[in-house]
């Protein structure tokens, strides 16, 4: 049998999540219904609690609603099956290839900084050189967090370090509100979203979202010691057509220097550390 032994229907659950999805993609149940295929009549029952789904009208609806894979594992799980997509920790057996590539993408980019981000921007890997811009930045002090965006909104952590903060942060809110937008159920998301509006000096205007605001295509950020300027471009690197829940959450940001300055700064603090 295909459902779950110990899942039980919870179609009200499932026709919350139908209808906070319809709302963040900001489609009515005739679009969603025309996109996936099904009878607006049979989705309206789906979402009052009238019907129950199959996997196959889910996987429609999921597909239609351009859902991640943690959040069709919910509407499979909401509706009494078992979760499709697995979620397996990066330190575990069965991602030791994928850990090895992701270590190697680390280490290429030496001398400069690259980190392993997860869904909700927590540091899961580092390579030295991010290790050694922070040090220098922060003279030597470690961060008090292992999440990039506390990082950059504490000003007891790396905030102070960056000359053009504002800029920064406020590409950082944007993109939080926008995760927030995209998917509704995701409640640790919304969470970080508050905690870090709730830093002093945060701008009253960024507890709404901007939606004429237009994203930023090449963000720099600038760090600083003194007279020191380091000056960075960054890269995202995702997974292509993932199978599993972590695999597709994993974002690899590589920095790259603006300018001749920032680069020579990086080959000296790199040689510093190897001497």
């Amino acid at each position: 049998m295909d459902r779950a032994a110990l899942a039980s229907p919870a179609p009200t659950r499932l026709g919350a999540l139908l209808r906070e999805w319809r709302a963040a993609r900001r489609l009515s149940q005739l679009d969603l219904a025309l996109e996936a295929n099904v009878s607006p009549r049979h989705l309206s029952c789906v979402e009052t609690g009238k019907s129950q789904p199959s996997r196959e009208m889910i996987a429609r609806l999921a597909d239609a609603l351009d859902m991640p894979l943690r959040e069709r594992n919910a509407m499979l799980v909401a509706a009494g099956f078992a979760p499709r997509y697995p979620e397996t920790a990066l330190a575990t057996p069965e991602l030791a290839q994928v850990r090895r590539a992701i270590e190697f993408i680390l280490a290429q980019q030496e001398p400069y900084p690259a980190f392993v981000l997860n869904r909700h921007w927590d540091v899961l890997m580092a390579n030295a050189a991010a290790m050694r811009v922070n040090g220098f930045v922060m003279h030597g002090r470690p961060s008090a967090h292992a999440n990039m965006i506390r990082q950059i909104f504490d000003p007891a952590d790396l905030r102070g370090a960056v000359d053009n903060w504002e800029e920064v942060a406020g590409d950082l809110i944007r993109h939080l509100h926008g995760e927030v937008a995209a998917a509704p159920s995701d409640d640790t998301a919304r969470a970080l979203l508050d905690e870090v509006l709730a830093y002093p000096g945060v701008p009253a205007r960024w507890r709404l979202r901007d939606l004429d605001a237009a994203p930023t295509p090449l963000l720099t950020t600038v760090l600083r010691r003194d007279e020191h300027r380091l000056r960075f471009f960054s890269t995202i690197t995702t997974f292509g057509t993932p199978r599993d829940v972590t695999l597709e959450e994993l974002r690899i940001e590589c920095c790259f220097p603006v300018d001749e300055a920032t680069a020579a700064l990086c080959q000296q603090l790199a040689r510093e550390s190897a001497g």
